[in-house]
């Protein structure tokens, strides 16, 4: 039985003769008769009573049409539904994230307005360090990420920058650089944090990070001690308030108010920039996660 067999007795049934539902199913009548028999037969029962104008549906026919028409709207309902998914209209995505992205107004402004403009995708958040990113893409475990900087180019997955930011270094309020801020941000040179003790994300979490902080210390004169490396930017904006070293961060990290610390703009010629950046794979087309893709691109 075929599916064509279903859309020629529902046809069949709703004209009441061969004639007519030929016309509008574009064949000839007698190709329809026979493959309305054919169909009669692999059921083992009439579906039509045979009149001298036309046929009637038999009780049995009567119970097959409900079942067919059923079983016809059904695959129209998936297939319709298929296809949404496949433009992206339904469906879900899974984000991976790590934590200083996360804080970038950019990441959250982005997935908000997707969001508004398909309310019918689910989305989903995890959170990841930049190591783990590239694992999680290559093996699907996540669709989509925003990080800082990417430990690897593999062929497999592309990035697209979307935004960069300066960095500002975080001290404890009592350090003595602050004595003199009267209120505005204050300014701090790179190299005067020559002799501080650093607390740095662990180098195998953000490599690109960490390198990027020792390089611009290097350049500045001074090689950091570095004394903690923690897994989060946020145990060590916590460590610096306990007052055990200073450390590095997005500026957006600002967001994360915490008693005992201080922001401080880094000067010109030895400030850093913070990207932020889209981890997606190659390969993606369509669906929800490549809608995603293309309603960045379309806006960064």
């Amino acid at each position: 039985m075929e599916l064509r067999h279903l859309r020629y007795f529902l046809v069949v049934a709703e004209e009441g003769q061969f004639t007519r539902a030929a016309s509008r199913l574009a064949m000839q009548q007698p190709p329809l008769s026979q493959q309305i028999r054919l169909l009669e037969q692999e059921l083992g029962f009439d579906l039509f009573e045979r009149l001298p104008r036309g046929v009637v549906l038999t009780e049995a026919g009567k119970a097959f049409a409900q079942d067919a028409q059923r079983i016809l709207g059904s695959l129209q309902q998936s297939a319709e539904q298929a296809a949404r998914i496949a433009r992206g209209e339904l469906g879900a995505i899974l984000i991976g994230l790590t934590s200083s992205a996360g804080f970038h107004p950019l990441t959250m402004e982005l997935i908000r307005e997707f969001r508004r403009q398909h309310p019918n995708v689910g989305i989903d958040l995890t959170e990841l360090n930049a190591a783990e990113v590239n694992e999680q893409l290559l093996q699907g475990h996540v669709h989509l990420a925003f990080l800082r900087k990417p430990v690897a180019l593999p062929p497999e997955l592309s990035f697209r920058l979307l935004d960069e930011e300066p960095m500002v270094a975080v001290l404890p309020e009592d350090h003595p650089l602050l004595a003199r801020r009267r209120g505005k941000q204050p300014q701090i040179d790179l190299h005067a944090l020559a002799h501080e003790d650093f607390i740095l994300v662990r180098r195998p979490g953000a490599p690109g990070m960490y390198a990027d902080i020792i390089a611009a210390c290097r350049k500045a004169g001074f090689s950091p001690n570095v004394v903690r490396e923690v897994p989060r930017m946020f145990s060590g904006i916590n460590l610096v308030s306990a007052g055990l070293g200073v450390t590095l961060v997005p500026a957006s990290m600002q967001q994360h108010h915490l008693s005992g610390v201080v922001y401080c703009r880094v000067r010109e010629p030895n400030a850093l920039a913070a990207p932020l950046t889209l981890g997606f794979p190659t390969a993606l087309h369509g669906g929800t996660a490549g809608r995603f893709v293309e309603f960045v691109k379309q806006r960064r």
